[in-house]
Order: C-alpha cells, then structure tokens, then sequence
C-alpha cells in the first residue's frame, strides 16, 4: 500500500501549538528546543511579531546576538514602533557591544512607552557601559604630548612666524616575527597572571589556563605530523581568541570598580554623589535613572530619599536648562514612590504638583503623565469619579496605542464601579481595539473580561459569553493557569444564568 507525503510526515498542528510549546520550552530553560517550535510556527506564519521576538530572545539566552538581532529587526519591517521588538533589538545590540546604537534604541522605546521600566533600566545600563568603555567626559584631561609638528606648522601659517617644528621620533623598527604562535604564548601568558582577568572571567579562568597549557605543550603540538599541529594549534587558538573577546565586552559592559560599587550598600548612596560638577543637566539626568531603578526593583523609600535629595538640590542650581521641567519631573517620582508606599493624599500632593508646573510651562508630556498619576491615585483611594474626571482630560492628548489600551480600561474599570455598564462596556471595546492594534495579548484578555464584565451587568449574556470565550483562548495561547480557571468559572456562571432563563441544559465552555 502506497502512502501519501502528508501521511509520511504525519499531521500538522496548527500556529498557536507550535508558539506555546515554544513558550512552555522557554520557560524551561531548553531554548534550542524552544527555537526549532518557533521556527516551524514561523513557517506558517513567516511575519507573527511576537513569534520572532520570542525566537529573538532564545537566541539571546544561548549567545547568538547576530541571530536574535537579525529576528528583532525582522519584527520591525513593517513598523518600527512595535515595543516589544524595539526592546530586543536594544538588548541584541547590547550582547553584541554596540552599546550607543543600544542606547539609541533604549532611549526610541522610552519616548513611545515611557511608562516602561525596562526602557528607563536599559537607558541607564547603556550609559553605564559606554562610561565605563570611554570615561566620562568630564574626567579626560588633554596633554601636548606627541608629535605636533603639523600644530605648529599651521600656527606658524597663520602668524607669520618661523618656528621650529618639534623634532619627530625616529620610528623603532619592528623585530621580525618568529612565529604568529610565539606571539599567541606571550599574550596569554601576561593575561593569565592578571588579577583582573581571573576576577572578570570567573570559572571560565581554568578553562583558559587549560588551553594556554595545551598552546605550550611541545609534545601535543610539535609531535604530531605538520597537518594535525596546524589544526590542533588552531582550535586551541580560536578558543583562547573567544575568551579573550568576550573578556574585552565584559571589561567594557561592567569593570571591576564598577562591580565593587554596586556592592556599597544603598543606604549610603548619596555618599557617591561628590556633586553636582560641571554639568548639572547630567548630574540630574543620572539621578533620574537611579530613582527609577530603586522604584522598578521594589525600592520605594529608597526611591523617595533619592528624589527629595535630588529636588533640594536642584532648586539650588541657577544655570540649569529647563529647570522646571526637571522639577516637575521630581514631584512625579516623589508621588509615584509615595504611592507604592501607601501614603495616598501626599502622593496626590506631588502629583498635582507636578500637574500645576507642567500647565505652567505648557509641557504637554508633564501634564499627561500627571494626569495619569493622580488618575491612578484616586482609582487607588476608591473615588472613582475624580479618577474618571482627571483621565477624561487625558483622552485627546497624544498617546500610543499601548497607553490607550491602558488608558480606555481604567476609565472602563471605573465605570463599572460607579454602575456606569454601558460607559464601560464603550471603553472597554475601545481599549480591545488598541490592544489589537498593538497585538498585546494581556490587554486583549483584560480588555475582553472588562467588557463581558459590562455586559452581564447590562443583562446581555450571549454577548458577555462571547467575550469570555475570546479573553479565555488567549489565556489558553499565553498557558496562564490561573487566568484560564479564573475565566471559566465565570463562563460557568454566565451558562448557569442562560441555563435558568431559557430552562436549558448548562453549556460548557469553548474549547480551542
């Protein structure tokens, strides 16, 4: 009996198998598993952003930068205003030591979601590398040293005089080389004795002391026949060669000092700052970042001790650019930590503040982000309606589709607190619509519960089913366990109510 080529290949699961057994492969830690499900989920469906960014980021794990570089910039084809791919492509540059193209695309993805930690967090480590690659400006300090004949020269054009150039250096002549793999031995040689080296490479350090040994084992390498000696010389060779690049990224990305800084304890880390120096919009920029950071990792007082100290200091600097930009900048972050702490009025306080300078200067971004904040306070202290008051006022101005998305579900939320059901079904299908424009698959799911939510309130079952059923396949897509029992047993209690008014049989849910 003749079998067909489909029957010989067996059958072919769909696109969204193949992407969650990629996402569960991920998750454990097998990503050249996770890589081979994304590719055949590819193959299906070549341009799914989201499929690419998670091949993108196995790539990533496993080292490969050119190849997780290359799956970013294929999500960005089409657009480049795709978050999630603008992030992995800042982290691929970041791997692959490009760290000011890193920076410039940390600082794009910042500008579309601000909002985002991760931005705020790459901007800073990228800054930090390139500091740590070059210096810092402020502390290069110019020398007359060399040849500066051809200074002198154009300086004698230019006033007429005849003055001597400085005598050049006779160039020494370079002593021939023995061998390209006398030269490989020295090198290695004075690395392997540097404290630095073994400090940066870690358990990687015995592996080089191994292949340095094998580099100067004259019976490995000189008693073999002429073709094997080149072969074993070269792999041992390129081995070292790879450690020793990987060594110049690490010594780049992160030196030893400034390891040794991160171990100081936070407390005391207003001791670090020595001043503001000579250029104070920095100086501010750089406390930015750090108060950020202590917020993003669950710092809050921290975060609070930072921005108070930096806002003192800041309204004692006369020549700083855009002053009040940066002072209405502070009191966000002081309402964003006081919020996270609990303390709701003076969080409200801060950002009302930071509200009445940014009318001030007509900053439209100020006034956005402090609307968004104090809107998140008072939706945190219960009163719903000064929160759908201050977000109403957010509505017309600039935002991403993202921000939207967000945006359009609180006032939702608080809609359907106040018993508004049909405003908050109405947001609700607008924040559906910019999740699906921005393909976010969470905000698609909370976007859909919003407006079932509604709908039941509104008495429209079959409608509220419908989009239970929709939130419940992306929770299915995304694997998220307790999403998908938390939205079935509402399904559940939908079937229950359509069961008692036509006095039918329960209905179970869809399954994909």
């Amino acid at each position: 009996m003749a079998y067909s080529v489909e029957e010989e290949e067996g059958p072919k699961c769909s696109f969204s198998i193949y992407l969650a057994e990629g996402d569960a492969l991920a998750k454990q830690g097998d990503y050249v598993k996770a890589i081979n499900a994304y590719s055949i989920a590819l193959e299906i469906q070549p341009e799914d952003k989201n499929c690419l960014v998670a091949r993108s980021k196995c790539h990533l794990k496993l080292g490969d930068a050119d190849s997780a570089l290359k799956d970013a910039e294929s999500c960005l084809k089409d657009t480049h205003a795709f978050v999630k791919g603008l992030f992995q492509k800042a982290e691929a540059l970041y791997a692959m030591g490009d760290f000011e193209f890193a920076l410039v695309h940390y600082h794009r993805g910042n500008k579309l979601r601000p909002e985002l930690n991760e931005f705020r967090l790459g901007i800073q480590k990228a800054r930090e590398a390139i500091d740590n690659s070059i210096g810092n400006p402020n502390t290069v300090k110019l020398t007359s040293k060399g040849d500066l004949s051809y200074f002198y020269k154009y300086l004698d054009e230019k006033a007429g005089k005849n003055r001597k150039p400085a005598a050049r250096k006779k160039p020494q002549p370079r002593a021939p080389f023995s061998s390209n793999l006398n030269n490989e031995k020295q090198n290695t040689k004075s690395l392997a004795g540097d404290k630095t080296v073994k400090q940066l490479l870690g358990e990687l350090y015995e592996d080089r002391e191994y292949l340095e040994k094998l580099l100067n084992d004259s019976l490995l390498i000189g008693g073999a026949t002429k073709q094997s000696d080149s072969t074993i010389k070269g792999l041992v060779s390129n081995g070292i060669n790879y450690l020793d690049s990987r060594l110049d990224f690490w010594r780049q990305q992160q030196p030893l000092y400034s390891r040794k800084k991160k171990r100081i304890d936070q407390g005391n880390r207003n001791r670090l700052i020595r001043g503001i120096g000579s250029d104070p919009t920095n100086y501010v920029l750089r406390n930015l970042d750090d108060i950020d950071a202590a917020l993003a990792d669950g710092k809050p007082s921290e975060s609070l001790q930072l921005a108070r100290a930096c806002l003192k200091k800041v309204k004692q600097i006369d020549n700083l650019n855009n002053k009040k930009e940066f002072v209405a900048n502070l009191h966000s972050s002081i309402g964003c930590a006081l919020l996270e702490m609990g303390s709701l009025d003076s969080a409200l306080k801060e950002h009302k503040e930071d509200l009445s300078i940014s009318n001030s200067i007509k900053s439209e971004e100020g006034k956005a982000r402090a609307l968004d904040n104090i809107g998140r306070t008072y939706a945190r202290k219960g009163d719903y309606s000064e929160a759908v008051k201050y977000w109403e006022q957010r509505i017309p101005m600039p935002k991403t589709v993202l921000e939207a998305a967000w945006l359009y579900h609180e006032l939702g939320r608080c809609c359907l607190e106040l018993g508004r059901f049909t405003d908050a079904a109405s947001y609700g299908e607008q924040s559906l619509d910019s999740a699906t424009q921005a393909s976010d698959d969470n905000w698609q799911i909370n976007s859909s519960v919003l407006i079932a939510q509604a709908e039941v309130k509104l008495s429209n079952d079959e409608k509220a089913l419908e989009n239970f059923n929709r939130a419940l396949k992306i929770a299915e897509v995304l694997d998220d366990k307790a999403v998908q029992e938390a939205i079935s047993k509402a399904i559940q209690d939908v079937n229950y109510r359509i069961a008692e008014s036509l006095n039918a049989p329960i209905l179970a849910p869809q399954e994909v």
